[in-house]
């Protein structure tokens, strides 16, 4: 169901099948989620709205609705603090749609295996051909000369936009006409519940 971008190791994985019907069911869509352990274990997850724009009362009520399923499913063995965020700006691009949704802005895109000596490339979106994403790179040589280069979604391990003006007055224009305009535009948005308490 998820493919590494969304949700990279197993458990990660085991997770977004948990929550996604639940977010989903909201009107949502699940971008990333990450379980992340250290001193402390947090488990992150990112939603987003497809018609643009996630609040802060949307992420709580998130928060909620998740943190109840992952209690009864109990798939965390260690307490853990749940935290669910909208992506920001410069989002992760997680769906072959989404590199259709923003093409002509500025990406980074790294690959899990080395594509012609390199694994980041930086440029221009350029959309997609069936299983392929397309980007324009510097060619490297004299002058601004750039190069279409295509690569398969599944070798991608990360991809994310680049914040650029063009983005921030592009997501500010879908908000404003969303209705969703508020003085938080710029904070990415995060509310945090308690998953498991300890015993």
């Amino acid at each position: 169901m998820s493919n590494s971008l969304i949700a990279k190791s197993a458990m990660d994985r085991r997770i977004a099948e948990i929550i996604t019907p639940v977010i989903e069911d909201m009107g949502f869509e699940l971008v990333r989620v990450r379980l992340m352990a250290g001193k402390a274990t947090t488990l992150q997850v990112m939603a987003d709205r497809r018609e643009g724009g996630i609040e802060v009362d949307d992420c709580a009520e998130i928060s909620n609705a998740i943190g109840a399923v992952l209690d009864v499913e109990d798939p965390i063995l260690d307490a853990y603090t749940l935290e669910v965020s909208s992506p920001g700006i410069d989002r992760p691009l997680t769906r072959l749609r989404d590199f259709e949704d923003f093409e002509g802005y500025e990406a980074r895109l790294e690959t899990a295996e080395l594509i012609d000596g390199r694994r980041r490339f930086r440029g221009v979106l350029a959309g997609i051909e069936g299983d392929e994403v397309l980007i324009n790179v510097a060619a490297g040589g004299a002058g601004d000369e750039t190069v279409t280069i295509g690569l398969k979604f599944d070798w991608l391990s990360d991809a994310k936009l680049v914040l650029t003006d063009d983005l921030i007055r592009e997501m500010l224009r879908q908000r404003k006409s969303a209705g969703v305009l508020n003085q938080d535009q710029f904070d990415e948005i995060r509310t945090e519940g308690s998953g498991k308490e300890d015993n």
